[in-house]
């Protein structure tokens, strides 16, 4: 007998849309997301896993509203076959991303000493380095060469596994699980769960090498920070999957969207050269191209009405399962004038890529540090650069959750 976890398509709800979100077209808005759009701002939905449909809130004012109400909670899905895109849950039930405040923000303040703007600063002179050596080897190489390859999947995993103190042989294979935990394939389901149990078991070795002879690795700074007025000090277990956490997340956004960045700068006239001319304006757009591009597919993880709440105008009762779109709130046209347009010149405010509220992503400074190093040094060593192929070759991820070309080809 197949049980629910296992089943591909979950019941049918007559009053829900089924949304797979497995558009993968470049980088082209999901049609299924914008439709949503149009018909309201909280929509009925049913995912290809999970045994229950969601509300699907896709406004600005109501995402917000959704991730900083605490009727909304996210420890409430643990144990819950909760409507997800993934067969196997990516997120562990000890993580900081399924806990509610106050219980995530002893956890959020371990990770947020890290990700401080002022420790991010004091990281960049190392995060240029590997920058400059993964393109002195993509120059040696010669054109034409795999961005992807050269940059895109190797700065930010050298840098999260620098920050956490993984030995240079044992990367290769977390870049590889941390890759199978975000399949969205059926049959991946085993392969993801393992991958998480890998990553599990592999951390938790870490804290234990850790609290025996510290370093100067963040895991070493976590174990041993005093805890705030109150706090009670992370123990193995909640430093382990606090790690597996933050591995994930450094391996995501900037992952992705160094590739996307560039390509969408080369495949818009007169962009690139355009920061080549002026580089001082790349961190005004490259905030307007975080909220423009859609770098990941549909909706992450959702949370649980604790009693009934009115969202945009639509009564959501206590027990439901509603899912947020940051992808949508950053097209809002209440917000953002002409938000299908990307526009260089945009006035910076602020947008949702890096979520909002509870669990906005603490290594979002990072992130931001990451991209401006490498597309600012990409500007600098190659203003010529162009794609070694027409757009319509470029071959993009279908396997995950993520939207990013899994080869891009470059000139100079």
């Amino acid at each position: 007998m197949v049980s629910s976890r296992e089943r591909q398509h979950p019941p049918t709800w007559p009053d829900a849309l089924s949304c797979p979100f497995d558009f993968s077209e470049a980088l082209d808005f999901d049609p299924l997301l914008a439709d949503l759009m149009a018909r309201g701002p909280v929509t009925r939905i049913r995912l290809p896993y999970g045994d229950s449909a969601a509300w699907l809130v896709t406004t600005f004012d109501g995402v917000r509203q959704v991730t900083t109400d605490p009727r909304f909670s996210r420890a409430a899905i643990v144990g819950r076959d909760y409507p997800r895109l993934t067969p196997e849950p990516i997120v562990s039930p000890e993580s900081v991303n399924v806990l509610d405040p106050p219980h995530s923000t002893r956890l959020r303040h371990a990770a947020a000493r890290a990700f401080t703007k002022k420790r991010v600063e004091r990281m960049r002179p190392a995060i240029e380095r590997v920058a400059g050596h993964l393109l002195d080897e993509m120059a040696e190489h010669g054109p034409p060469a795999d961005l992807a390859h050269h940059l895109s999947a190797r700065l930010p995993h050298h840098t999260i596994c620098d920050l956490l103190g993984v030995a240079p042989a044992d990367r290769p294979v977390l870049l590889r699980r941390t890759h199978e935990m975000l399949t969205t394939a059926p049959e991946a389901r085993r392969a993801a769960a393992d991958a998480k149990r890998y990553l599990r078991d592999y951390f938790a070795g870490l804290v234990v090498e850790r609290r025996r002879a510290p370093g100067e690795d963040l895991i070493s700074a976590m174990a041993a920070a005093a805890p705030d007025d109150g706090e009670k000090p992370l123990n193995d277990e909640e430093l382990a999957v606090l790690a597996v956490t933050l591995i994930l997340s450094g391996n995501d956004t900037a992952t992705c969207q160094i590739s996307n960045i560039v390509h969408t700068l080369l495949t818009r006239p007169g962009q690139w050269a355009a920061l080549v001319r002026d580089p001082e304006r790349l961190p005004g757009v490259l905030d307007e191209l975080l909220r423009f591009i859609p770098f990941r597919k549909g909706v992450g993880i959702p949370r649980v009405a604790l009693e009934d709440v009115e969202v945009e105008g639509v009564l959501v009762r206590a027990g439901d399962f509603v899912h947020v779109s940051y992808l949508a709130a950053n097209r809002d046209p209440r917000v953002f004038r002409d938000p299908h347009v990307l526009d260089p010149d945009r006035p910076v405010q602020p947008h949702m890529t890096f979520g909002w509220g509870g669990h906005h992503c603490v290594a979002a400074p990072l992130a931001l540090a990451e991209l401006r190093v490498a597309v600012g040094a990409l500007l600098a060593r190659f203003p010529g650069l162009r794609l070694a192929v027409p757009a319509r070759e470029v071959a993009w991820d279908t396997a995950t959750i993520r939207r990013f070309p899994l080869r891009l080809p470059v000139r100079w």
